[in-house]
């Protein structure tokens, strides 16, 4: 598969290292092997002002047995105030789609017509105001106006005479008894005979005239007895006579024995209440008082001087910048220019280069790795010797470059790693001039906490990646080399679960 993208630097500060992998999934999205891996260095973008973009371009290895998807990830190593990263033109697509030689490019159409300027911006806000000028002085106030006279107060109107009383009905005069000693309470005897019928309400008597004087109270006689209660039907209730003068209140006596209580008597009928007299007049509203004369105008003040004219308000922000007028129409597409006479056929993209895979290998100093096995899924070149790990560039031109080594330390380690000391793998050519053309270091833990731990040592299990793409002269011999810079540790190059080591090379032009 062919993979082409494109980046950029937009921003100031330094470009942070860019990482970009292929790699092949089954259709469970399991991994199955890293196709490809494009690796741009640190510092590698200048300028960010113009957006200069760089395009990148790898081949990957063949997709293994069972490939059912393929993943692109890009990644980028932190950076204290790194620049930002523009990503474009992502191109993934089968190698063997690229070749053919492209048709002459058609002339550049007509520019299109200059879009519509966009409305004006909104008028900034007004400066502000001047300070006020000097008040005038006040004018003379005018004279006030004379008081008009109060009107004269109209008469009361006359009150209205009372209603007339009506007289009050007679009193009926009972003969009261003398009052017996109080006998033992006999049996109660039956029931009296019916009550009788109650009279007709006499007629109101016509008013009479004025009442007379309070008679003296006289004097309250002795309480006699209670006489027995007769017996037989209680008589109507006689109309009721006028009331006779209060006599003086005479000395009360003793207070005599209760009797028996004697029947209740049938109440007498309610006499019918007088007329009310009729409402008096209600007297005549009093005349209202005239106006009093409005009081004459004063005279008005003499206007006040013109105040200075405030300092001009600072100018208003600039309204926002109106809409980007429309895309003008594109132009009409040139004519096609005629087709180029067809260039030299070129070489088969991605034809010539090999895939080999190396399972295990004990290794305690530096070494070239070589016996590899270039049986399916991985493949072999006329240029590659397999025995020796030898490759002879048959022809000029670029080619990409690309080795995963796995490995595992073969025991645990004892002692620590020295300060020179950094093991690596390198890709090498080592004729006609040696010459280390991609290289990757072994990972170390190197850790200094005072008084507590200081510790130098390589991982016991680690993966090195080297990718890059380089150009190579025909007979140039390129090698994969184990450089151990001094470490003695015994290793398993391949790694203790036979993940092993992928090594690839594939001519690009």
């Amino acid at each position: 598969m062919f993979l082409s993208i494109a980046l950029a630097k937009h921003q100031p500060g330094q470009s942070p290292e860019i990482s970009v992998t292929a790699t092949f999934l089954d259709a469970g999205l399991n991994f199955l092997a890293t196709g490809l891996l494009l690796s741009v260095p640190a510092g590698y973008f200048k300028d960010f002002q113009t957006v200069s973009w760089e395009l990148f371009e790898g081949v990957t290895i063949q997709a293994p047995i069972n490939t059912a998807f393929a993943q692109i990830t890009i990644s980028r190593t932190p950076l204290a105030s790194s620049s930002g990263i523009l990503v474009d033109e992502v191109i993934f697509m089968a190698a063997n789609a690229l070749s053919g030689t492209a048709g002459a490019t058609g002339a550049t159409g007509a520019t299109g017509t200059t879009g519509a300027t966009g409305a004006t911006g909104a008028t900034g806000t007004a400066g502000t105001a001047g300070a006020a000028g000097v008040t005038g002085s006040t004018g003379a106030t005018g004279l006030t106006g004379l008081t008009g006279a109060t009107g004269a107060t109209g008469t009361s109107g006359a009150t209205g005479s009372s209603g007339i009383t009506g007289a009050t009905g007679a009193t009926g005069e009972g003969v009261t008894g003398a009052t017996g000693s109080t006998g033992a309470t006999g049996a109660t005897g039956p029931s009296g005979g019916p009550q009788g019928v109650t009279g007709a309400t006499g007629p109101t008597g016509p008013s009479g005239g004025p009442a007379g004087p309070t008679g003296a109270t006289g004097e309250t006689g002795a309480t006699g007895a209670t006489g027995a209660t007769g017996a037989g039907n209680t008589g109507p209730t006689g109309a009721t006579g006028e009331t006779g003068a209060a006599g003086a209140s005479g000395v009360t006596g003793a207070t005599g024995q209760t009797g028996a209580t004697g029947a209740t008597g049938q109440a007498g009928v309610t006499g019918t209440a007088g007329a009310t007299g009729a409402t008096g007049s209600t007297g005549l509203t009093g005349l209202t008082g005239l106006t009093g004369l409005t009081g004459l105008t004063g005279l008005t003040g003499l206007t006040g001087l013109t105040g200075t004219t405030g300092a001009t308000g600072a100018t208003g922000s600039s309204g926002a910048t109106g809409p980007t007028g429309a895309t003008g129409a594109t132009g009409a597409t040139g004519a096609t220019g005629t087709t180029g006479t067809t260039g030299a056929t070129g070489p088969d993209f991605a034809q010539e280069g090999f895939s080999a895979f190396q399972n295990a290998l004990s290794v305690s100093g530096s070494t070239q790795i070589a016996n590899w096995t270039v049986t399916s899924p991985y493949y072999s070149s006329g240029s590659f010797n397999s025995v020796t790990g030898n490759y002879t560039v048959p022809a000029t031109g670029r080619y990409a470059i690309k080795a995963t080594i796995n490995y595992s330390t073969t025991a645990v380690l004892t002692a620590q790693v020295g300060a020179g000391i950094n093991p690596s793998f390198v890709v090498r050519r080592t004729s006609p001039v040696a010459t280390n053309l991609i290289s990757g270091l072994f990972p170390l833990l190197n850790v200094n906490i005072a008084l507590l731990l200081t510790l130098r040592v390589i991982l016991g299990n680690g993966v090195i990646t080297l990718a890059g793409d380089v150009s190579l002269n025909a007979g140039d011999v390129i090698n994969l080399f184990y450089e151990a810079n001094g470490l003695t540790v015994s290793l398993n190059l391949g790694g203790v679960n036979s993940g092993g080591i992928v090594w690839s090379v594939f001519r690009l032009t």
